[in-house]
């Protein structure tokens, strides 16, 4: 197909596609522990079905030991063609009613600004639906052979890297298509080509053997929370920029966010400035960032006039593509250890260690990738960076090294808020996402 009858194609599948994006988000396929486990398995049967409605015949839920199944499936191209394997994830994040909605959050609502309103419209369903387009567009018989896994469970403890692992020749291929990305603002094209990754620890901070009065003790003794308080002070400088001897940091020099734009998607409140230095993009995709996810102490409610003798917080810290998770983690522990304040006792128990990821763009399917962008937005693509982290890509980096990653998404940063409420997709940015992703096949089809 040319490029424009692939267009032309797009446009017209849309009404359909929509419906299929409306009849997924109203399903809450939540795989996090704790919820419902029958809207996840009908997200899955759902989902299954469409795909084979659209070609993948052969399409199935795989067996895997625990959690939900992902789905796999295959339509085989012309003999010699590449092949293309499709990512999307069916489940999402949990919607709960004090993240403050404005409309509910299992119904899809298109709203006065054309988006459609609904956990899941972009992260991750909005990302199925353009592949059900793309796969719609060549009536289910593609030009090269396509492969797809489907995960459900990539927002909560994920089951597919141990599913690859345990059998990797379902993966092989010459490139990755992820659509579990976004442009920074819809209309404005971009590529991801680096991802953060992600390090955690429990710190512990220990100044009593148990709690005593605050009037009879306070003052020379010493409370934990105040003290873990000081210690998490000192993991940032004055201007909020990481303060931690050993930890990477760089300059991203691709496509970059205006500070109206950050602002216009993170909704700061009123007065509160930004944190850091250097560009958005910058300290958004190759500096390091650190927050404090959790803390155990005594609760507002059940407090009364003591000390507090013990109090914990984990912490998270955003690592920058091609760094080391362990020795990032390693000065994160050590910087923690060496900072408690009057002496306090520090232990620090390590979660977590999600490596980074970097995208190869000198092959030919990144360059196939941009002049499909090119095609569906009518303007060159950027390149962009991320600062969630995906461990599942480093795995099939490792099981297919020759592959090539090609990492998009309907997820304009600046608007969907991803995990947070009143999450929206823009329906043009399927629409060209469909075509970039029919185009991309057509021009990498042809270059294989």
């Amino acid at each position: 197909m040319d490029h424009q009858d692939i267009a032309t194609k797009a446009a017209t599948l849309m009404p359909e596609v929509l419906r299929d994006l409306e009849r997924l988000v109203a399903i809450p396929s939540v795989a996090f522990p704790g919820y419902p486990a029958e809207p996840v398995h009908a997200m899955a049967a759902e989902t299954l079905e469409l795909f084979r409605s659209v070609g993948f015949e052969n399409a199935e839920l795989m067996d895997v030991p625990t959690g939900y199944p992902p789905i796999y499936g295959e339509i085989t191209g012309p003999p010699g063609a590449p092949t293309v394997l499709l990512y999307a994830h069916y489940d999402v994040q949990p919607a709960p009613p004090e993240q403050g909605w404005s409309s509910d959050p299992w119904t899809p609502t298109r709203k006065d600004d054309g988006r459609i309103y609904g956990r899941g419209a972009a992260d991750d369903k909005g990302g199925i639906a353009a592949h059900l387009g793309t796969l719609r567009v060549f009536d289910g018989k593609p030009p090269c052979t396509v492969k797809l896994l489907l995960e459900g469970m990539e927002e909560t403890e994920s089951n597919l890297e141990a599913f690859v692992e345990a059998h990797p020749d379902l993966v092989q291929c010459d490139v990755f298509l992820v659509c579990d990305m976004g442009n920074l603002e819809a209309g404005e094209p971009v590529l991801t080509t680096a991802l953060r990754g992600d390090v955690a620890c429990i710190v512990t901070v220990k100044t009593l053997e148990h709690p005593l009065h605050s009037g009879v003790h306070g003052g020379p003794a010493p409370d934990a929370m105040m003290a873990l308080a000081r210690l998490l002070a000192t993991l940032h400088d004055e201007n909020g920029d990481v303060a931690i001897d050993g930890v990477s940091s760089d300059e991203w020099t691709g496509a970059d966010l205006t500070e109206g734009a950050f602002r216009a998607g993170a909704d700061l409140l009123d007065g509160v400035q930004l944190t850091g230095t250097g560009s958005i993009g910058s300290r958004l995709w190759s500096r390091p960032s650190i927050s404090a996810i959790g803390l155990d102490m005594t609760t507002i409610a059940g407090s009364s006039n003591v000390l507090i003798p013990e109090a914990r917080a984990k912490i998270s810290m955003r690592i920058v593509p091609g760094a080391d998770p362990v020795k990032e983690l390693d000065a994160l522990v050590a910087h923690l250890e060496s900072h408690a304040p009057w002496g306090a006792q520090v232990e620090v128990t390590r979660t977590k260690e999600a490596p980074p990821f970097l995208c190869r763009t000198d092959g030919p399917a990144y360059a196939a990738a941009r002049a499909a962008l090119k095609t569906a937005y009518g303007k060159e693509p950027g390149d962009a960076g991320s600062g969630g982290s995906i461990p599942l890509l480093r795995t099939l980096e490792q099981l297919v090294p020759g592959a090539e990653f090609i990492l998009v998404g309907p997820e304009d940063v600046a608007k969907a808020r991803i995990h947070a409420s009143d999450e929206s997709v823009d329906p043009s940015e399927i629409e060209k996402l469909i075509v970039t992703q029919a185009v991309f096949l057509e021009e990498f089809a042809s270059a294989g």
